[in-house]
């Protein structure tokens, strides 16, 4: 993956287990855990990455 700017989301709890961060690409977006910035990260496209807002955002991921 080409050199991104992570931030961390809103979301996140300061220095909890639910640390999330995400890079804008050129077309979508990247996600990570901030813990283990080397390991795995998601890529979503537009349209993936319009979905995942809508189900995170009407609780789709609640556990």
């Amino acid at each position: 993956m080409e050199s991104l700017r992570w931030r961390k989301s809103s979301r996140s709890s300061a220095g909890g287990p639910e640390c999330v961060e995400i890079a804008l690409v050129s077309a979508g977006a990247a996600v990570r855990d901030s813990k283990n910035a080397d390991g795995a990260r998601l890529r979503f496209g537009d349209a993936g990455w319009e979905t995942f807002l809508a189900a995170a955002k009407t609780g789709s991921f609640v556990c």
